[in-house]
């Protein structure tokens, strides 16, 4: 087996992405990106079909070990899914992921493991990435939900900030797509789709402006607990919602700069979805004894 590489693997809500990684030269291995649409309301035999499929489209010689980024809730040491009551993998409940992967894909259970999908974000970030270089980092992802991961002197783990209780939600209710999608729709009655369609309708819409603003405001507000928490040398913030970054960084950085006494460095991932690939495959960088610079 050749331990300089390894497969990175990014399960979303309606997708799994696969892609070969370089431990040793901290980098994503070009055209070889497998992606695949997932049923998250399929059967478990359905799904596991697909996620088996699209590795070994990947990986068809079997090769390389698998380090897959999982969303949460999830026993990622055991390999179990303990996803209930999300609206997505419900028939994975309580089933072991690592044993019907092994047993689909034909390789050993010990070559498969598992780690919260913001966690390997921010993994992916300070390997090669935005935080390439610094100690300790915090990262946020902005999406279907939100995502958080401390990093601090080479050990990478999930914040759960997403849980912060704000205004009487959680925060993720808030720093969201349906976050966003809320904000449109409180101020005019209209429920739009995503957050794309928002923002297609910033330059003639004054509403999708005032949504962004309130997402700034309350983004302003979750990143002022958790650079407080943890006094990081540099914030890494990625997801989808980044696409619209210009619609409300420019805010979030006007209030974080009235608060805080010192701004950390704030950065926009830089590796888009390759950091959750790179950050699944780091599961196994402690195989590879020296990295390059």
């Amino acid at each position: 087996m050749n331990r300089k590489f390894a497969l990175g693997v990014d399960i979303g809500g309606s997708h799994i992405t696969v892609g070969l990684i370089d431990l040793a030269n901290r980098s994503y291995v070009a055209n070889t990106q497998v992606r695949k649409r997932v049923n998250s309301h399929a059967s478990a035999e359905e799904i596991i079909s697909i996620w088996a499929e699209a590795i070994n489209e990947a990986d068809p010689q079997k090769v390389y070990n698998i380090g897959i980024a999982m969303p949460g809730p999830f026993d990622y040491e055991n390999g179990v899914s303990l996803i209930k009551g999300f609206n997505k993998y419900e028939s994975l409940y309580k089933l072991s992921m690592r044993e019907l992967l092994s047993k689909k894909l034909k390789i050993s259970e010990d070559r498969i493991r598992f780690r919260n999908d913001a966690e390997a974000f921010l993994e992916g970030e300070v390997f090669c990435g935005a935080a390439k270089g610094y100690g300790n980092a915090i990262g946020i992802t902005l999406g279907t939900g939100m995502g958080s991961a401390i990093s601090k002197d080479g050990i990478t783990v999930d914040a759960e900030m997403s849980v912060t209780q704000y205004k009487g939600e959680m925060i993720e209710e808030y720093v969201s797509t349906r976050g966003l999608v809320r904000n449109y729709y409180n101020l005019t009655g209209e429920r739009l789709e995503n957050v794309k369609a928002i923002a297609d309708r910033v330059s003639t819409d004054k509403n999708a402006v005032q949504a962004f603003k309130v997402f700034a405001d309350d983004l302003s507000w979750i990143l002022f607990e958790f650079i407080q928490q943890e006094s990081p040398e540099v914030l890494v913030i990625g997801g989808n919602i980044v696409n619209c970054w210009s619609l409300f960084m420019d805010k979030v950085m006007h209030n974080l700069s009235n608060s805080l006494v010192k701004v950390p460095l704030i950065q926009k991932s830089t590796l888009g979805e390759a950091s959750a690939l790179i950050g699944g495959a780091c599961c196994f960088k402690a195989n590879v004894s020296v990295f390059s610079n």
